[in-house]
């Protein structure tokens, strides 16, 4: 006698249940948007480098750029962590990941914009490099895994402080040797601001022939021209010459 079957109802749930929490799973983020959020970060974590390395000849103009930098990136931020995932934290926690976000795209910055242009400026890239790897780490871990705040003081950390501060006294070295070369100033590229030489016009003598600044060859101020003889000549005395004979 074939028993009853009791277990249809339940598979038939289970089924349903599958059914419903595929029908409940989360929406996904628009791709423009994560787009948005991606590129966003990067551009300004890229301007904020540029501004930091370059704000020496320009300061105005770079630290102007170093603002729309971080306001990129902390909008970038907000639209990642906030918008996007539609999350609602507290006013504490937006502050501690808007300072945290800011402090890491200037470590970020400072690092990659120093390790970028050591050549172009050695003294201020040897001072960027290792405090620029200091600062990002710990706004990374206070951003990323704030539950994890004490390994800043732990192994991690000091091989981190470690590899900084010998980064610091060998990029010095370098940089000092590099300043010391014949020629060595340590800017590598003008950014267009060397003055345009203006070439001094050749002057001509009053012999017709063309003098160089400066030279020896060129006659001297004030002297006057030979004169020429203004009076006409008679016909007499031209008759008389044409002769051939001489007094």
């Amino acid at each position: 006698m074939p028993a009853p079957r009791r277990a249809e109802p339940a598979l038939y749930e289970s089924r349903t249940g599958g059914r419903r929490g595929r029908r409940r799973a989360p929406k996904r983020t628009p791709l423009l948007g994560d787009y948005l959020g991606y590129a966003a970060t990067f551009v300004g974590a890229g301007l904020i480098s540029g501004a930091i390395v370059h704000h020496p000849l320009d300061p105005a103009r770079y630290s102007l750029i170093a603002v729309i930098g971080a306001a990129v990136f902390l909008c970038a931020t907000i639209l990642n962590e906030f918008v996007l995932t539609r999350s609602r934290p507290s006013a504490a926690k937006v502050c501690g990941v808007v300072a945290a976000s800011l402090a890491l795209s200037f470590g970020i910055g400072m690092l990659s914009g120093g390790l970028q242009h050591f050549e172009d400026f050695p003294e201020r890239a040897a001072m960027l490099i290792p405090f620029g790897l200091a600062l990002s780490f710990v706004s990374y871990v206070l951003r990323h895994r704030p539950d994890r705040w004490r390994s800043i003081l732990g192994p991690a950390g000091i091989l981190v402080a470690v590899t900084a501060a010998v980064a610091f006294v060998g990029l010095k070295g370098i940089a000092q040797e590099m300043a010391a070369q014949p020629g060595g100033d340590g800017h590598g590229h003008s950014h267009g601001e060397e003055p345009a030489t203006e070439a001094e016009p050749e002057t001509t003598g009053t012999d017709g022939h063309q003098h160089e600044p400066g030279s020896s060859e060129s006659p001297a101020h004030g002297t006057a021209p030979s004169a020429k003889p203004t009076t006409a000549s008679s016909p007499a005395a031209d008759a008389h010459g044409d002769s051939g004979h001489s007094h």
